[in-house]
């Protein structure tokens, strides 16, 4: 559980002075046999709730963001049921601290396995067990749901969320983008800290995002490549920033 919302207010109003317009809250749970206990999901839920609610007093619009890591060996369907569980206590929570929904964002992971799973799931798995889970739990008052990769290569976090927007249920919310390594890993590998490789970095980063802006409406066909920078994992133990 992260701390450090004493004087969360004072520095939210000052952020808004400074022209913010948004802010993050990262909350992060580990699938294990025993884990995450109740108690965990209730506490992190709660900071999200409390942070979410301080924001919104300073003008200021919550993207809240409860993280299951995909650390482990578990399959597709004990990801979801424990995404359902989280994403659950989250919106309770929300609601306990009388956050306003339709000024949030959600920034969830998708329902993928866990890195160390034996099975291969498709993109359309993933996506229905993604949207099963959010249509469980996540009011269509919230108007977006902006997923984080999870050390997904780039290729998959965009072949998964392609799927998602084409996933055949009723999708209330605007299912979109928030990614890190998967919309820079290739630009970077570009880049490689030189400066005469800017141009090429920054063609490679313009691809991502356009290919992402395709896949968050269900337009993207695939990139037909087996490998590359794009196909490789970005999955880091324990990540954390």
């Amino acid at each position: 559980m992260p701390a450090g919302l004493d004087g969360l207010s004072e520095r939210c109003a000052q952020y808004k002075k400074d022209g913010a317009d948004f802010a993050k809250w990262r909350c992060v749970l580990k699938i294990s046999e025993r884990t995450p206990s109740a108690l965990a999901i209730l506490e992190n839920a709660n900071v999200l709730a409390r942070y979410a609610s301080i924001c919104q007093q300073n003008g200021i619009v919550p993207i809240v963001e409860p993280e299951i890591l995909p650390d482990g060996d578990h399959d597709l369907k004990r990801c979801q049921y424990v995404t359902e569980k989280v994403l659950a206590a989250v919106y309770k929570a929300l609601n306990d601290h009388h956050v306003y929904l339709e000024g949030t964002l959600l920034k969830p992971n998708m329902v993928t396995p866990g890195h160390a799973c034996p099975i291969k799931y498709s993109p359309e798995e993933v996506a229905m067990a993604t949207v099963t889970a959010l249509r469980r739990t996540v009011p269509p008052a919230v108007p977006g749901v902006t997923f984080l990769s999870g050390g997904q290569s780039e290729e998959e976090a965009s072949l998964n969320l392609n799927a998602i927007n084409r996933c055949p249920l009723p999708r209330p919310w605007a299912l979109t983008f928030s990614y890190g390594r998967a919309l820079q890993a290739s630009a970077l590998n570009a880049w490689r800290g030189q400066r005469d490789n800017a141009e090429a970095a920054t063609e490679e980063f313009i691809k991502r995002a356009e290919v992402n802006g395709l896949a968050a409406q269900g337009k993207y066909e695939g990139s037909g490549e087996d490998g590359g920078a794009a196909a490789q994992s970005l999955y880091i133990a324990n990540h954390a920033y």
